[in-house]
C-alpha cells in the first residue's frame, strides 16, 4: 500500500473499537485469590454499613441533654461484639467501647478523656456537642449503593471491601487466551548459535509476550517460523484453535516471503485494520475470524512492542469492560524535538516530575529505526507527535501516552 494511501491512525483505532461485539468469558474466584483480576459484575451493597450507629471512639454512651446534670449513673458497660441491654434513660450512661453500638436511647458520646469515674458514676468534665463520636447508619455506604465498578482491575482495597461485605467469591473475567507467532528464516530461538552475520536471535515473540502477561492474559508461545507458507498456515490454524486472540511478528509485510497476508486473505477473514497512518506499525493488520482476533504485527522489535500497547491493549480493556481509548495524559516537553516522518509519530521518552510540573525528555533514547527495542528500557512513555506538526519547541504542551500494564 502506498503510504499516502494508509488510513488516520484514529480511524483505525476506532475501526478496532467498533468491531467489538462481546467480552471476555467469565469465572468466579475466591475473593482472597482475585488480586490483579478484572471485576465482571458490579459490587453492591446489600445492607447499610454501619447498620445501626456505632461508638467511634471509647467512651460513654450519654443523652446529650444530661450533660448539665454533670454526675451521671453508669447502668452498663458493653464490650466490643456484644448489644446493649439497658436503655438509656435520664441521669445514666452506658460504657461503651470503639465499634460497639450505641445503647438505645443515647445520642452523643462523651469521651473517658472527659470524664472523671466516681465508683458507679461519672462527673462530666468537659461537655461535647450532640451526635459527637456517634457513627450515622451507612456512614461507609447505604444499601444498594455501588461500591466497586464493573471492569475494575482488583487491588488490595477491593478485596478489603468484598470482604467487608461478607463475600465468599467474586465473578471475574478470565484471563484472555494469546496465541503468540513468529516468523523468519534470519531469525533464532533462545540459545541458537549464529551461523551467518544475517541471523539474529529473536525478541520479538517473549517481548510482547511479557507484555500481554503483564495484562493479566493467558500466553501460549509457539516455536519460531521458518519462512514456509503451508506451515505458517498451519500454525495459525492451531493456534485460533486455543486462543481468544493470535499475535503474530514478522512475515505480514510485501517482500517476497511474507505470505501471512496472502494467509489472511484465502482464510476469509474479516479485515478489520490494513494499515495506519503512523510510526512505528504503519503496516499494521488487524483480521477477525468469528468473534477471534488475529494480529499481524511488524517485524522490528520496538516497533511490535509499541503496537502491543496501541493495539492490543485497547482491545483487551474494552473486552473487559474497561475504557478502549489510549491512556493519554498532558505534558511539558523539556527539549526540542524534531519530527522525521510525515506520519503521526510514536517515540519512547521520558517522563518526570520536575519543579511541579510534567516533563517528558530523550535523554538516553537513540534516534535511529523501529528495531531499537532499548529505547524502551527505564519505564518510558510514548511522545505522540500528529503527522502536521514537524517541530516541537522546549516547553509546549505535548500529548503523552502511558503504556498502561
Amino acid at each position: 500500500m502506498n503510504n499516502t494511501h494508509f488510513p488516520p491512525f484514529d480511524e483505525t483505532l476506532q475501526a478496532l473499537e467498533a468491531s467489538i461485539d462481546c467480552e471476555f468469558g467469565r469465572e468466579n474466584l475466591f475473593v482472597a485469590d482475585a488480586l490483579g483480576r478484572i471485576l465482571a459484575v458490579d459490587i453492591v451493597a446489600k445492607e447499610n454499613n454501619p447498620t445501626h450507629e456505632t461508638a467511634s471512639m471509647d467512651g460513654y454512651a450519654i443523652r446529650f441533654v444530661d450533660q448539665q446534670l454533670g454526675k451521671l449513673t453508669i447502668s452498663d458497660y458493653v464490650p466490643a461484639g456484644e448489644e446493649a441491654r439497658n436503655v438509656v434513660t435520664k441521669g445514666q450512661c452506658v460504657k461503651t467501647f470503639t465499634g460497639t453500638l450505641m445503647s438505645e436511647g443515647s445520642d452523643t458520646l462523651i469521651p473517658i478523656e472527659n470524664v472523671e469515674v466516681e465508683n458507679d458514676a461519672i462527673r462530666i468534665t468537659s461537655a461535647v456537642s450532640k451526635g459527637f463520636a456517634v457513627r450515622p447508619i451507612g456512614e461507609n455506604y447505604k444499601a444498594g449503593e455501588v461500591l466497586i465498578k464493573k471492569g475494575t482491575k482488583i487491588g488490595f482495597a477491593q478485596i478489603g471491601v468484598m470482604a467487608e461485605l461478607g463475600m465468599v467469591q467474586v465473578e471475574v473475567f478470565i484471563r484472555p487466551r494469546v496465541a503468540i507467532l513468529s516468523t523468519g528464516n534470519e531469525i533464532l530461538d533462545f540459545g541458537e548459535p549464529k551461523t551467518s552475520h544475517a541471523q539474529i536471535h529473536s525478541s520479538n515473540h517473549v517481548t510482547v509476550e511479557a507484555i500481554l502477561k503483564q495484562m493479566h492474559c493467558e500466553t501460549m508461545r509457539f516455536k519460531l517460523i521458518r519462512d514456509d507458507r503451508a506451515l505458517i498456515e498451519q500454525q495459525l490454524r492451531q493456534a485460533l484453535r486455543w486462543s481468544d486472540i493470535v499475535v503474530t511478528t514478522g512475515g505480514g509485510s510485501v517482500g517476497d516471503f511474507d505470505y501471512l497476508q496472502s494467509i489472511l486473505t484465502d482464510m476469509k477473514t474479516q479485515n478489520i485494520i490494513d494499515g495506519s497512518y503512523m510510526k512505528p506499525g504503519r503496516h499494521i493488520r488487524v483480521v477477525k475470524a468469528d468473534h477471534k482476533y488475529i494480529y499481524a504485527l511488524p517485524g522490528f522489535p520496538y516497533s511490535a512492542s509499541v503496537c502491543t500497547f496501541l493495539f492490543i491493549a485497547p482491545l483487551l480493556r474494552k473486552m473487559r469492560a474497561q475504557n478502549f481509548a489510549l491512556p493519554t495524559i498532558k505534558a511539558y516537553m523539556g527539549e526540542a524535538y524534531k519530527k522525521r516522518s510525515k506520519f503521526v509519530e510514536f517515540t519512547a521518552c521520558n517522563l518526570r516530575f520536575f519543579e511541579g510540573q510534567l516533563v517528558v525528555d530523550l535523554e538516553g533514547k537513540k534516534e535511529g529505526s523501529s528495531a531499537i527495542l532499548n529505547n524502551l528500557l527505564d519505564n518510558p512513555v510514548l511522545l505522540r507527535v500528529e503527522k502536521d506538526v514537524q517541530k516541537i519547541e522546549k516547553g509546549e504542551t505535548v500529548d503523552v501516552v502511558l503504556l498502561d500494564l
